[in-house]
């Protein structure tokens, strides 16, 4: 996503769909020298489809006259529609009039491009028609202000988030894999890891402007940290992969504990069954209520304790909280270590009538939610560090104290 212009020097800024912004600098004018070739940018022209295409204009002028110009448009394929198609065409220049003819990269839908341009003091104006397939867009976009190329390019940033070789598991999560794939190659990867103990993030298999312009996506996963260094392995060597590493997922910080793990390996491996019982207990005090359940998720190695106990609200009626707990046990670094690290989510409670005999059907306040959840959970993560003598991380000084 191109990162957005600083508030002082914003003139006109593009409402787009969700992830798509564009926005655009109020300039002064360049002083250019008299004959001299040089290329402009537009970054928005309001009215397309619907406020929500991403338009980039670029415009090589000789002076103050045009000499060729180039539109490329990204949009949904449909109102409300996440997938998106894009044109890119070379417009003739006549005078102030540009026009062109060309078809979308997606769809091959027929596209016209007609607009007539006014300079307007500082800014530009634009007026005419788009037409793609059989839908016309009568475009009126007043104060326009354009970027040189170097302030264009300096706003094209892009951040796919991927880190191939993290030092350790501060900013990135343990479980938390992306790969960056070209277009081309993308549905045979993804159909490569149907079947296998992955979970794919369903929002990375969207198409966006950036990736379309790039020609390469990025797909988000989630993996049993103790098999995400050898599927990047893999991933790697497969055809159209150009990056692959850890990137953000469960893991906080403010809720993450670093232990050491020689208490809790069998050999080279860490026996989670064990460190989980030993989380379970120590939840099991500051919730006040009884372990029943503790799993892992086969594809994520995502944790998942279940507790029981009498709901207070109206003891009489014997009414019954469960508390869901989910957590991450882990290496604290790729490779190997003697050290753990152990993230605890916030507690979701639900109350039921489990009592025996005709049931009492309970329904969720809205609000439950939001003033259920006690202060730092009665000091869990806390307790975890002293029972299992780890350490918590210093956001302030970005060390574990």
């Amino acid at each position: 996503m191109r990162a957005l212009f600083p508030t002082a020097v914003l003139a006109t800024l593009l409402v787009m769909s969700p992830g798509l912004v564009s926005a655009q600098m109020k300039l002064s004018p360049k002083a250019t020298a008299p004959g001299g070739i040089e290329t402009r940018y537009f970054t928005s022209i309001d009215g397309l489809m619907d406020g929500n295409a991403d338009v980039i204009l670029k415009e090589t002028r000789q002076g103050k006259t045009v000499t060729a110009a180039v539109l490329d448009v990204c949009y949904p394929i449909a109102k409300n529609s996440d997938r998106k198609d894009r044109f890119v065409v070379n417009l003739q220049v006549s005078g102030q009039t540009l026009t062109g003819t060309t078809q979308s990269l997606g769809a091959k839908a027929p596209v016209t491009v007609k607009l007539a341009r006014k300079p307007t003091g500082d800014t530009f104006e634009f007026r005419g028609q788009i037409g793609i397939g059989q839908t016309v867009t009568e475009v009126t976009s007043p104060d326009n202000a354009d970027l040189s190329e170097k302030e264009f390019l300096d706003n094209q940033t892009t951040d796919d988030g991927i880190t191939p070789q993290p030092k350790d598991f501060t900013e990135v999560s343990p479980e938390a894999i992306a790969v960056k794939v070209k277009l081309d190659a993308a549905t045979d990867f993804l159909k490569s890891l149907k079947g296998q103990d992955v979970e794919v993030t369903l929002a990375s298999l969207s198409v966006g402007c950036d990736a379309l312009r790039a020609g390469e996506q990025t797909i988000n996963m989630s993996v049993d940290p103790e098999r995400a260094a050898a599927l990047l392995a893999k991933f790697k060597a497969m055809p159209g992969i150009t990056a692959a590493g850890w990137t953000a997922g469960l893991a906080e910080m403010d809720r993450t504990v670093r232990l050491p793990a020689a208490d809790w390996r069998d050999g080279d491996k860490i026996n989670r069954d064990k460190l989980a019982t030993a989380v379970a207990g120590v939840l099991s005090k500051t919730l006040a209520a009884k372990p029943v359940a503790q799993s892992f998720s086969p594809s994520t190695g995502k944790l998942k304790l279940v507790f029981k106990r009498p709901n207070q609200d109206f003891p009489a009626l014997e009414l019954t909280d469960t508390i869901e707990v989910f957590g991450l046990i882990s290496a604290d670094k790729p490779g190997t270590s003697d050290k753990l690290m152990v993230w605890i989510g916030s507690p979701s409670t639900t109350t039921a009538d489990e009592s025996t005999g005709a049931k009492l059907n309970v329904s969720e306040d809205a609000t439950t939610d939001e003033e259920g959840e006690q202060p730092d959970d009665n000091g869990s993560i806390e307790a975890l560090a002293r029972e299992l003598k780890g350490q918590r991380w210093d956001a302030d000084k970005s060390v574990w104290k």
